[in-house]
């Protein structure tokens, strides 16, 4: 699969200008059903720094290109992803790069929708790792201080979002939720 330069090396400028907490919304519809999926998350995470075609797409998560492009035009429909330039393969053919846009950062995952936990499970269970750091903890927070640690952990994440990208550097996955603990009382 030949390809240029500029799509094989991860891109090192963040995505987009940082910003707080306040500013994530709800999604829509249409992009509440596109992040429902496990599946498209993954594909979302494999196009964040190296864009990737529909064919290595495919190969990389082992399923049929079709059942992938499916995923990939509903991401590429709702502004998850986005296509580039199409590139010049093999015998003629014009396979088409995808890269993440970063949009899905600015979407308020707070739907109660299972997906990005599902997502966290499956890269946590396929690490080659299996000594990374995590912790669970037990709190009990007033609303205020539930709030300071949430807009907290969220400026900590936004800090190393906009970090530009340094192409000596491994991936790697940063999950985090504060619930409410239904064990306790």
């Amino acid at each position: 699969m030949a390809s240029t330069p500029a799509h094989d090396e991860p891109r090192d400028e963040p995505r987009d200008e940082p910003h707080d907490a306040a500013t994530r919304r709800p999604p829509t519809d249409a992009e509440a059903r596109a992040l429902a999926s496990g599946l498209r998350l993954r594909i979302l995470r494999m196009c964040l720094d190296v864009p990737q075609t529909n064919a290595r797409l495919a190969e990389r998560l082992g399923m049929a290109p079709a059942t992938v492009l499916h995923h990939v035009r509903t991401l590429v429909d709702t502004g998850f992803l986005e296509a580039l330039p199409a590139e010049r393969g093999p015998r003629g053919s014009r396979p088409r790069p995808y890269r993440a846009t970063g949009k899905s950062w600015w979407i308020d995952g707070s739907g109660g929708d299972n997906a990005l936990v599902q997502s966290f499970v499956d890269g946590v269970t396929r690490s080659p790792a299996r000594d990374f750091p995590m912790a669970r903890l037990g709190l009990r927070l007033t609303p205020d201080q539930q709030a300071e640690l949430a807009e907290r952990l969220h400026a900590l994440a936004e800090e190393y979002r906009v970090h530009a990208r340094d192409p000596r550097g491994e991936p790697w996955s940063f999950f985090y939720a504060l619930h409410p603990d239904p064990d306790r009382d």
